[in-house]
């Protein structure tokens, strides 16, 4: 779980940097985000208020990973920006191919660095065994094309969950 903070608090900040730019420097968030759409400093201005939250999110769930609602809220906040994004690439046509696949890889790789077992239990699935912290704990491994993989908990692997 150590790993997932310290990738919560990564994101974070490079989200401190939309924030930035839909406040005080839209042209960098148009190039950046929506390049196939005008954008006022209206938008900009929402856009960063809205990644000032998950923002936020992400930095208090770095710091509270043992706290199931703050975890499931900030995981469904990459859920709502991936599903956002796709949206406005595939039906609104706001926004290039190269562009989706860079704000996708922030958003979708929270699915393979926190998903699975520990979701489900922010959801109320109770885990069939208490034996140890560690084997609830999400593992991660980077391997030489520094994809972030999931290894799955140690009780799965042997077989007795």
């Amino acid at each position: 779980m150590r790993a997932l903070g310290w990738w919560l608090m990564v994101v974070g900040s490079l989200r401190l940097a939309s924030v930035w730019f839909g406040f005080f420097d839209i042209w960098a968030l148009r190039l950046a985000v929506f390049s196939k759409s005008p954008m006022t400093e209206v938008h900009g201005r929402t856009f960063g208020i809205w990644t000032l939250l998950t923002c936020t999110l992400c930095f208090l769930c770095a710091f509270n990973l043992d706290n199931k609602q703050l975890y499931l809220a900030t995981f469904l906040s990459f859920i709502y920006a991936l599903g956002h994004f796709w949206t406005e690439y595939l039906i609104y046509q706001t926004m290039a191919l190269v562009n989706l696949t860079t704000v996708s890889c922030f958003a979708g790789t929270q699915r393979m660095v926190g998903g699975g077992d520990y979701v489900g239990s922010c959801m109320g699935e109770e885990s069939t065994s208490n034996s140890s912290r560690a084997s609830e704990e999400v593992l991660l491994r980077v391997d030489t094309n520094k994809v972030i993989t999931w290894i799955r908990p140690i009780e799965e692997s042997q077989g007795l969950r």
